[in-house]
């Protein structure tokens, strides 16, 4: 089954919503009738119509007040690609759509090694990483311009290699840049980026020739710059200042020749690669031979095409991993909103007790009234402490400590709640178990939160048991295990894979679903792991594993 086409806000109120369409017709615009229904008041009621056919997929504009933009352009109608960005109001969606795959199974037959009568015969194979050895040596080509053919198809197939190993921008264009000048005998270059929102160009990164002083500036001519926008053509010029004449601006760089390529994207102006040179040819070099020639530019236009693609989809992954990160973020706004205000209504629950019971004179209902308080105010601050625990990257504070002594303490700290739902924990130490390097506070917080969900979920039960066992294994890295069982309701085979994620709790008002996904973070902030077994109505067993650290 295909996925549908997908339309992701990258900017604007709505930032990180995701909205899939589904029908042959998508309404866009500000009324809840439509299936992309977005806040920005910029946006009409009934701004746009998104449609999508045999022949591909169309944006309409409906007459709206501040009309409709397809990659910078206003529209009544456009046709739409993946990766097109919409405008409308203050709100920029990025369109995609997901490629169909579905039927290529059927097109494809594998044969077996049993039906291959006569054995493979490869002649020869290579790794990926020696793939450019063809070009290695372009000197032994026999004439002058098949060399310079494989030299620039060489630094071309350095510059497509080195765009799959980095998502860093300006790490990625300083190495294009470098590689340039190790065929282009430029004095001085530089990549500009393109900033949509000033219109204007910053650089990204320089780079000079060997011998030329870096800390000098380099004072690009405005005049080339412009006359590559203007035609948005690369330009070569071997004598900048008899075609730029009069130009201020290069008399005062002292430009002799210089190569000014604009990286053009799929729909957009990404930003311009500049060469130039200012320097005199050497006394060797006949006056009338240049250091930049046609065949550069050809191979300066080629590289700008790889790299501004780069530099798009770049972009596009950032604002996709961005979307990402909002989504995740509302959802979790959303579940703790959901959580607080259950206990935020438990403590108004009982100061309603704790009021009457004041106004009654009445000790019972004050004494139910404030326990309901505090159990909340357990719960809010269990909550809290699961968060910061979840949500900080740490290190975890190794002190010596006795493993058999915090779960004493645990046991001591959940015992009224056990006594009270006629549960029984029974403690089984390993007395070999030695004292080892960790962090008991973090230790702590992992047993309790899985003690206190085996209380949970014997909680129904007339009387419920909990067995807690560690035992010491002698390994290359000595290991600590704590096994934790109860005999509760157990755990569907259908949750198992999931009991770990985030919110999954299925307690209701009791769980914020943070307790498991705790423990096993702070126990693999200790390098250990942690494991359940289960099955509906067959209790669950947990086992954590940490390494020991001598002291």
């Amino acid at each position: 089954m295909p996925q549908p086409p997908l339309f992701v806000v990258t900017a604007g109120i709505d930032q990180g919503r995701r909205f899939e369409c589904k029908t042959p017709v998508t309404g866009i615009g500000r009324d809840q009738t439509n299936k992309i229904c977005l806040l920005d008041t910029e946006v009409s009621r009934r701004h746009a119509r998104f449609v999508q056919n045999n022949t591909g997929f169309r944006i309409i504009d409906l007459s709206s007040a501040n009309g409709t933009y397809v990659n910078g352009t206003s529209i009544n109608e456009s046709e739409l690609f993946s990766g097109d960005r919409l405008q409308i109001g203050q709100t920029t969606l990025l369109f995609t759509t997901p490629t169909d795959h579905s039927d290529l199974a059927d097109k494809i037959s594998m044969i077996s090694r049993r039906e291959t009568r006569e054995p493979s015969q490869i002649i020869h194979s290579i790794d990926h990483g020696q793939g450019s050895r063809l070009l290695n040596d372009p000197t032994q080509a026999g004439s002058p311009w098949l060399t310079q053919a494989l030299t620039n198809l060489d630094i071309l197939f350095q510059t497509v290699r080195e765009v799959s190993r980095t998502l860093d921008i300006r790490q990625l264009l300083s190495t294009i840049l470098n590689l340039i000048f190790q065929t282009v005998k430029a004095d001085r270059g530089c990549v500009l980026l393109h900033n949509e929102s000033t219109n204007d160009f910053s650089p990204c990164c320089v780079q000079f020739r060997d011998g030329i002083d870096t800390r000098t500036t380099i004072n690009i001519s405005q005049t080339i710059i412009d006359h590559v926008l203007k035609t948005g053509e690369g330009v070569l010029t071997s004598d900048a200042l008899g075609d730029f004449s009069p130009s201020q601006s290069i008399l005062q760089s002292g430009i002799r020749e210089a190569i000014c390529v604009p990286m053009q994207g799929r729909h957009n102006l990404v930003g311009l690669i500049y060469l130039d040179v200012n320097t005199p040819t050497q006394a060797s070099t006949p006056s009338h031979e240049n250091r930049l020639t046609e065949e550069h530019l050809k191979l300066l236009i080629a590289i700008a095409l790889v790299a501004a693609m780069a530099v798009e989809d770049t972009r596009y992954y950032k604002a996709m991993v961005q979307s990402e990160k909002l989504v995740a973020v509302g959802q979790t706004i959303a579940h703790l909103s959901h959580h607080i205000k259950n206990i935020l209504q438990g403590i108004r629950g009982g100061s309603y007790l704790i009021d009457i019971g004041l106004k009654e004179h009445d000790e019972l209902k004050m004494r139910q009234g404030w326990n309901t308080v505090e159990k909340n105010q357990d719960k809010i601050y269990d909550m809290v402490m699961d968060m910061l625990s979840f949500s900080t990257e740490r290190q975890p504070a190794l002190v010596p400590s006795q493993l058999n002594t915090i779960i004493q303490d645990v046991i001591e700290l959940t015992q009224p709640r056990a006594e009270k739902c006629n549960t029984t924990i029974t403690f089984s130490p390993d007395r070999a178990l030695p004292e080892g390097l960790f962090d008991p506070d973090g230790i702590h917080r992992a047993i309790l939160n899985l003690i206190t969900n085996a209380i949970d979920a014997v909680e129904s039960k007339d009387r419920g048991k909990i067995d807690i066992t560690t035992k010491h294994h002698l390994h290359k890295t000595p290991i600590m295990e704590v096994t934790i069982s109860d005999d509760g309701i157990g755990i569907p085979e259908s949750r198992l894979e999931n009991i770990f994620t985030p919110f999954a709790s299925d307690k209701g008002a009791r769980g914020t679903g943070l307790g498991l996904p705790v423990s096993k973070k702070i126990v693999e902030e200790h390098g250990g792991s942690i494991s359940v077994t289960s099955g509906d109505h067959e209790g669950a067993t947990f086992v954590l594993q940490i390494p020991v650290k001598p002291t």
